[in-house]
């Protein structure tokens, strides 16, 4: 049911295609690839190009986080790359129900971000076209912040309204949580609601402190602790 999702935003960017086959190989289930564009959010990281030379490194899920302005443009770019989900930011997007609907003609899944200070109502009307909601715990934009702990509600408030178009529609829609999830952390994230989780720094700083190629131990202590929950 948990999936676990680490953040390239961390990784070792000398040697990414590495890092991606050793995380997966760690087990860990997808690949978490931040855009940012220096405009929608104060940092520039990655685009399509780079999409495109890690997907040969894995058939895990590419799961795509835009923070970009504007959103429509760039989403084939990243269909074609070989993302498999790719999310975006309602305030990106001048129209979300056509956004969505572009990403899904594209062949990925679709996403749905909220900010920490985003009101859900934005998904009441397109639930119908998400395959993924994702939870900003942190201020989007940069790596390595402190979970901020009133997102626990906002889970709580989302788990409801996706539980209870689940039993309207019997279509699970899936609850991510980013920003500040560690091994100390990820229990009461997972009790709260969510059942994916990117972890950046965590995995990435925690496993190559220990040695640069391998996650096990950092992976497998996150599954412990969602074990707990």
């Amino acid at each position: 049911m948990y999936i676990i999702a680490p953040s390239i935003l961390s990784a070792d960017f000398a040697r990414l295609g590495e890092e991606v086959r050793a995380v997966i190989a760690s087990g860990a289930d997808w690949i978490h690839f931040d855009v940012m564009d220096n405009h929608y959010v104060p940092n520039l990281t990655i685009g399509p190009l780079v999409c495109a030379a890690i997907r040969p490194h894995t058939q895990a899920t590419i799961d795509v986080h835009l923070m970009v302005k504007p959103v429509d443009r760039i989403v084939p770019d990243f269909a074609k790359a070989g993302a498999n989900l790719i999310s975006f930011h309602p305030e990106a997007s001048e129209h979300i129900d056509r956004t969505l609907a572009l990403i899904r003609e594209c062949g990925c899944q679709a996403g749905l971000v909220f900010n920490p200070a985003t009101p859900l109502a934005w998904m009441d009307h397109v639930l119908d076209k998400l395959d993924l909601v994702l939870l900003m715990s942190v201020n989007p934009g940069f790596g390595g912040q402190k979970f901020i702990a009133q997102a626990l509600d906002k889970l709580r408030a989302a788990r409801a309204r996706l539980d209870a178009y689940e039993r309207e529609s019997g279509r699970r829609i899936r609850l991510e949580i980013d920003g500040g999830v560690k091994v100390d952390n990820i229990a009461e994230i997972a009790r709260a609601g969510a059942d994916t989780f990117v972890a950046g720094s965590a995995v990435f700083g925690a496993g190559r402190d220990a040695d640069p190629h391998r996650y096990d131990t950092v992976v497998a202590a996150l599954r412990t602790e969602l074990r707990s929950a």
